[in-house]
């Protein structure tokens, strides 16, 4: 049924290529719309600030999740994966915890923490670093190494 709807799809080992990106546009939706509801100081963009950054830290959730079982059937050439892969997923399991923090202590003072708020954002402003650093460590390994794909033979050798 996914082939018929995605034929992309096909290509895939796993499923996990299809949740990463929601995780990466949600938080940084996010972490733009707090930033702008404590300068205009209008509750309604840190209000929404926050129901995407739950959506983040669900989305953050099952990436991780996705990524996680797929882990062990991804192929990638060894030199790839201590490369690669291990630090992409400490640095989204970072990304996952910080996601969590910060939707809890959001929901505990809301819209927009009046405790703390200057670390609040800062740490929005660490966790998007960390997401970004993750990402180019999963991207660099979709498209230097194909891994999640079918389009070339694997495994493909790591290089600088």
């Amino acid at each position: 049924m996914l082939e018929s709807l995605l034929p992309g799809a096909q290509h895939l080992q796993n499923i996990h290529p299809l949740v990463v990106h929601f995780p990466l546009a949600f938080l940084a939706g996010a972490s733009v719309l707090y930033g702008l509801g404590w300068i205009t100081e209008i509750d309604s963009l840190a209000t929404t600030g926050l129901w995407l950054l739950l959506l983040g830290t669900v989305g953050a959730a099952a990436a991780v999740a996705t990524g996680l079982h797929a882990q062990d059937g991804v192929m990638v050439d060894p030199a790839v994966r201590d490369a690669l892969l291990e630090p992409h997923e400490q640095l989204m399991l970072t990304t996952l915890g910080l996601s969590v923090v910060l939707t809890v202590w959001g929901f505990l003072g809301r819209p927009l923490p009046a405790r703390g708020r200057t670390v609040f954002l800062l740490l929005f402003l660490v966790l998007l670093a960390v997401m970004s650093r993750g990402a180019d460590f999963g991207g660099r390994m979709v498209f230097d190494y194909n891994a999640g794909g079918s389009a070339c033979p694997q495994p493909i050798g790591f290089t600088k």
